[in-house]
């Protein structure tokens, strides 16, 4: 990692506050935990993602100490259960309806929130039965306390409170006479049940409320200790895991911010984020009237680019050192280094490389001027801005090959940590400074569809250990990473200041990239004066040239769309000849 003349250099990975939301967002979301767990945990023969801003064995280590957090709090809440159906037996059936409703009204809402699928209407359906048969049962209780019986009561007690079988030939009958009559005599046999099992029901009752209290405390507690973000930096107090934590721990720790990057063909950048309108230029190279030109290879070139990157981190003079010392752009804190890809594919195990620096010095000294298909050099700049939230990678490559340049660009943006994940520390602090009235309020209304919430939970976590025992990772050949956790970890837009600065960084590389090359050339005695006048930077950072007189240039401009900010190439060809299009943003 490289800093700025006076020592000013980015915040370590391991530090980042993007990299402490993600580890929150593991205690806050499951579903986003498991997928976690499932890439850099059970996937044990992939190569994890390059990690730009953040450490992604923190994570894991939160992520699996979620899920045994969350494992043991639902074992307690199922025991809970299990009591209730030990004591109360055939009412634990009508107990068991409302829970299951609730739970899968909830399962309903996450849907929604998550894929935007699933309708409020059938929501709410669910809620209110179950809000019914919740009523009757408290009633039923209420009655039970006061010794006021209903009719049905003292039918049933006449009969020496009868089991399940009896409730479920009763109900036989009444659908025989009147099916919608069912819909009546379900919640007054449920009522029945309260006053027939007062005691009882409030004694579960109170133990499930308690443990849900206890455990959504117990989660503020660790967002707003383990991973405040005074006690975050300290590293070291991470959870510990057993022997095959350490190996992915291992694993990822000696990959992740490698400058040897094992990519999967499918998704060569994975873990870069999001591509931001890639572009690539082919040049003939003719040389100056009247003068040798000299030899011109990709090291070279790279060299001339380089210089004007790091420029970019020296501040305008300010008038004073204290002045410039002040200036908190980002672009000082611009990390610039290369870096070569080797395909993962055929590799026997994720032990097979070495991703040492003499490893890396040998593999950048045969790709930088190979120019191959699976083997790639880039040189790579990334601006973390937003406390690592909003990371902006832009590759380069250069190559000449018989008498032509083609340069690379691919810039490609990671969107900042998901929402909800950035407001963990206002739901820790929240909870622990609101009232115990308001956090029984709570609790009693998440306890009656704990249970399916319990049981998913213990069922999702039963599939980890039989996949690390039935899948066979561990002996497959190595493959590229699947996913990144930063990526599934990120939102899907950028308010208007980011996207400004977005914009910003990238444009401001491109046309460093463009001077750099252009320089490279006239040093080398090439033709220059029609590319610097020519090359234009439309709206969306592509470079393009119109045309050149006395030289032969081909563009080959590449068009994507990009969900950052909906842009959309309108590039025109004709006549074989691409012209500088205009771009057309939507919704603006």
């Amino acid at each position: 990692m490289s800093g700025t003349p006076d020592g000013r250099a980015p915040v370590d990975p391991t530090a980042t506050e993007a990299g402490r939301l993600l580890c929150a967002g593991t205690y806050l979301d499951p579903a986003y935990r498991d997928r976690v767990i499932e890439e850099l945990y059970v996937h044990e023969e992939r190569f994890p993602a390059p990690s730009y801003g953040f450490d992604a064995s923190r994570v894991l280590a939160h992520a699996l100490r979620a899920l045994r957090t969350e494992v043991a709090w639902s074992a307690a809440i199922v025991a809970a259960w299990a009591l209730g159906l030990l004591l109360t037996r055939s009412f634990f059936v009508f107990l068991l309806v409302p829970a299951l409703l609730l739970s899968g009204a909830g399962r309903i809402k996450k849907r929604r929130e998550r894929t935007g699928r699933g309708g409020r209407f059938f929501e709410w359906i669910l809620r209110g039965c179950a809000a019914y048969l919740l009523g009757r049962i408290l009633w039923g209780v209420l009655r039970g306390f006061t010794g006021n019986e209903s009719a049905l009561t003292a039918e049933m007690a006449a009969r020496g409170n009868p089991g399940l079988s009896f409730v479920g030939q009763y109900l036989g009958r009444v659908l025989e006479i009147d099916p919608l009559a069912v819909f009546t005599e379900v919640p007054r046999i449920v009522q029945y049940y309260g006053e027939a099992y007062s005691w009882t029901v409030a004694l579960i009752a109170v133990l499930v409320t308690v443990l849900v209290y206890f455990q959504r405390g117990h989660l503020a507690q660790t967002i707003g200790s383990k991973l405040g973000r005074a006690h975050y930096a300290d590293w070291e107090a991470d959870p510990v895991g057993g022997p095959r934590f350490h190996r992915a721990q291992d694993r990822i720790l000696r990959m992740q911010h490698a400058p040897v990057v094992l990519y999967d063909v499918a998704n060569p950048f994975c873990g870069a984020g999001q591509a931001r309108l890639p572009w690539q230029l082919t040049v003939e190279l003719r040389p100056r009237a009247g003068e040798t030109a000299r030899r011109l290879d990709n090291a070279g070139i790279i060299e001339r680019i380089r210089p004007r990157l790091e420029a970019l981190r020296i501040p305008s003079p300010g008038g004073s050192e204290a002045a410039e010392a002040s200036v908190l752009d980002r672009l000082r804190e611009l990390v610039i280094d290369e870096c070569v890809f080797l395909p993962a594919a055929g590799l026997p195990d994720v032990d097979a490389v070495d991703v040492s620096a003499e490893a890396f010095a040998e593999h950048r000294a045969a790709a930088v001027e190979e120019g191959g298909e699976r083997r790639r050099h880039f040189l790579r700049v990334r601006i973390g801005g937003w406390d690592e939230n909003l990371v902006i990678t832009v590759f380069i490559r250069v190559h000449t090959q018989g008498g032509m340049l083609m340069l690379e660009v691919a810039p490609h943006v990671l969107l900042p940590v998901r929402q909800d994940f950035q407001r963990a520390d206002d739901i820790a602090r929240r909870h622990r400074r609101n009232t115990p009235f308001a956090k029984v309020l709570l609790a009693l209304s998440n306890a009656p569809g704990s249970l399916g919430v319990a049981v998913a939970t213990l069922a999702g976590a039963c599939r980890v250990p039989w996949r690390l025992a039935t899948a066979g990772h561990g002996v497959a050949y190595a493959a590229g990473p699947g996913v990144s956790v930063r990526e599934l970890g990120a939102q899907q837009d950028l308010s208007l200041f980011q996207l400004m600065d977005m914009d910003r960084y990238v444009k401001t590389i491109q046309e460093r990239i463009v001077g750099g090359v252009t320089q490279a050339l006239h040093d080398a005695g090439w033709l220059t004066e029609e590319f610097a006048e020519r090359a234009v930077t439309v709206a969306d950072g592509g470079v393009f040239i119109q045309s050149v007189n006395n030289s032969a240039f081909g563009i080959n401009g590449v068009s994507h769309n990009s969900t950052v900010n909906q842009g959309k190439d309108t590039a025109d060809r004709k006549d074989g000849r691409v012209r500088a299009g205009k771009e057309s943003r939507s919704g603006q």
